[in-house]
Parts: C-alpha cells; structure tokens; sequence
C-alpha cells in the first residue's frame, strides 16, 4: 500500500486523503512533502475549484506528527540542530524550521489555500489533523460515531511549534479555546459542533456523500470571486474593518469589471434563471472617449447614488 497521501481529480474537485492508516494517519515528512504538492497542484490547476480532505479508514482522520526520534540523529545533534534554528531557521520556514507552505504564510501541510476546502472528519483528528482543520478547512463535515478531537499540545510538555493554538482562539469562543488548549481532553462530534468548531455532523456512512455534496455546491459558484472571498476571509479578517472593506470593494469592482461571471450573475437574475460560471476574464478594450460636461454631470450623478 502507498504511504502517504491518495491525491484523486474529478472535474472541479480534488481529494486528498491521509493514507497510512497502520499509523494512524500521522503526519511524518513522506506525507507532508506529498500534501505540498498536492496543494501546489491544487492552488495552480485551474480547474480544481474545491478539494475534500479525509482520512483513509474509518478510525483516524489524521492523529497527529510523527513523534518517532530519526534514527541516525544523536541527542547531542538534535540539541545543537533545536538550539540553532531558534536563531538561524533556514530559508523558506517559519519559526523553528517548518516549511512554508503554498501562500507562504503557514507551513507546508498547513496551508491556507485560496481555494474552498471540505474537511470530512472520518476518526481522530489529533495534534496535526486537529490543526489541518483549523488553519486549510473551511467547511467541516463529522463522522457522528467515529470522529473524534484532542488538541495534544500540553499533555506533550509543550505549547506547540505549528499555528494550532493561534487560530483555536480565533475561531471559537474563548471560554472553549482555553478549555481545550488547557485540559486537552478529547471530544466528540457532538461537541465539536456545540462549540462551533465543526459545521455538521453526519452518519458514518453518510460522511463523504455529504461532504462531496458541499464541494459540488461550492464548485458551481464563481470560481474567481470565490477565491477572491476565501482570500479576503483569510488574508484580511484581522485587520481593521473598514480597511478591510475597502479591499472588499476593490476586489468586487475587479470581478464586476474584469470578470465575465460577474455579468453573468446579474444576468442569470434578473433573467430568473441559473447562472453559467465559466471563470472567464475580459479583455483590454478601447479607452472611454473623453466625456462632455453633460456626460460628467450625468456619470457623477450615477456614482453619486449607486445607479450603475
């Protein structure tokens, strides 16, 4: 059997599954070089407008890093290696050494793709695969019987090295996030989506049908302004609203002006039909003609109230 991760494309959606199920579906550097390049592959095929994360089995989503020591390292090299990254990390990483991924930003099998994800949560979603759903799954679907959650960081003596502590707080309540980050119990669906963490919570064997039916739904939006809004969404959610609107705005008058979709939408409504998203760019036309004091008077009282 492949270790590692199973990478599949279907129209518009790709699916990745954490394929070592022997292990738990462990997060060691065979996997997390192939999911890079899953999601490199992902960010630039045009086609793919949405992927679905899993687990192979039904047991474990992902139940964390590969804790295992490499066996040709000696202590004193480990020390050295963890002592110098604190001041030297090598190029292309974040902090103590972890690669950054594909919008260098988070690491390399935490990225935060500019792409719609589904996470279908099929067993434990542990340490790593707890923090995969935090920082690169926007919509996640739970195994009702099997899926369970555990943050893993201070049972381990530690506060953790990837961004898992950082986005829990910003997504859920903060009586929640210090809950988990402080007893790191582990707990169930049901759980998960009392406190917000998850979006729905499924039979078993209902699990990847629905997950598969939110990507169909998401891939039939336009494919530009949607990853336009994940980007705004993860790029700008922490700076100040009204600057972030005024980003919103821009990034709307480039779909609305340069997108075909973006016709096609207004379009398709008020011609009460459904509308066809291509993802199509306009092309650079003619200059507009020098306007006449008639025209301005008439274009300023457009923009004035908004009806264009």
């Amino acid at each position: 059997m492949t270790v590692g991760i199973k990478f599949e494309k279907n129209n518009h959606i790709a699916t990745i599954t954490i394929n070592n199920p022997d292990k738990a579906n462990i997060m060691d550097r065979e996997t997390s070089d192939q999911l890079n390049d899953a999601w490199i592959e992902i960010w630039e095929d045009q086609k793919i407008r949405v992927t679905v994360i899993t687990g192979s089995g039904d047991k474990y989503f992902c139940a964390g890093h590969n804790l295992a020591p490499r066996p040709d390292v000696t202590d004193e090299e480990r020390e050295f290696v963890r002592t110098e990254s604190i001041f030297w990390p090598p190029a292309g990483t974040h902090g103590g050494g972890h690669k950054l991924g594909v919008n260098g930003r988070m690491g390399d099998h935490f990225p935060q793709v500019y792409k719609p994800v589904v996470a279908a949560v099929n067993g434990w979603a542990a340490g790593a695969g707890f923090y995969t759903l935090l920082s690169t799954a926007d919509i996640r679907v739970a195994s009702k019987e099997n899926a369970k959650f555990k943050f893993a960081l201070l049972d381990n003596g530690w506060v953790g090295g990837g961004p898992g502590a950082t986005l829990l707080s910003r997504q859920i309540s903060h009586a929640h996030a210090m809950k988990i980050l402080l007893t790191d119990e582990p707990f169930n669906a049901e759980k998960a989506l009392e406190i917000g963490l998850i979006n729905e919570v499924v039979p078993h064997v209902n699990l990847m049908e629905r997950s598969y039916e939110i990507a169909e739904l998401v891939s039939q939006k336009p494919p530009n302004a949607t990853r336009m809004m994940k980007e705004l969404i993860t790029r700008f959610r922490d700076i100040p609203a009204d600057e972030a609107w005024r980003v919103q705005t821009l990034m709307n008058q480039l779909l609305v002006n340069l997108t075909t979709d973006g016709e096609e939408g207004r379009k398709a409504f008020l011609e009460k039909r459904k509308p066809k998203f291509t993802g199509g760019l306009r092309r650079k036309g003619e200059p507009f003609e020098e306007l006449t004091d008639e025209q301005r008077k008439r274009i300023d009282e457009l923009k004035k109230y908004g009806g264009a």
